[in-house]
């Protein structure tokens, strides 16, 4: 992804706590705690630290997570990353050295109906 595509910017040295609602792409290399919503992407900087709950299309991580992940697209894992919580995405994509400590659930992200057991046309 360019420089140039991400639409906001947490610097470092920054603390942030709260709720984030996004389009399109944002960086966070500071400091984040709280709830991030967003059908786009978030890229999670080398020094950043981020602890909550992440709801978005896609996750590019390189720095530290402590909290629970779902990515609706994919999630990234670069060498750096270190993700403490549960992740949940169709497609996860892992670099050496990348540590991740928490339950790995891929699959769809479907809607509930998509979830139930078809039923046996056999029985009587």
């Amino acid at each position: 992804m360019a420089r140039d595509e991400i639409n906001a910017f947490l610097g470092a040295g920054t603390n942030y706590h709260g709720k984030l609602h996004f389009q399109g792409a944002v960086r966070i290399d500071g400091n984040f705690q709280g709830e991030v919503v967003s059908e786009g992407t978030l890229v999670i900087g080398q020094e950043a630290i981020v602890e909550g709950q992440i709801k978005v299309g896609q996750l590019v991580l390189s720095g530290k997570i402590k909290g629970e992940v779902e990515a609706k697209n994919k999630v990234v894992l670069h060498k750096t990353a270190n993700l403490q919580g549960n992740i949940r995405t169709p497609v996860l994509v892992v670099e050496e050295g990348a540590v991740l400590e928490g339950e790995l659930i891929m699959g769809s992200l479907g809607t509930a109906s998509d979830t139930k057991p078809e039923k046996d046309s056999d029985q009587s």
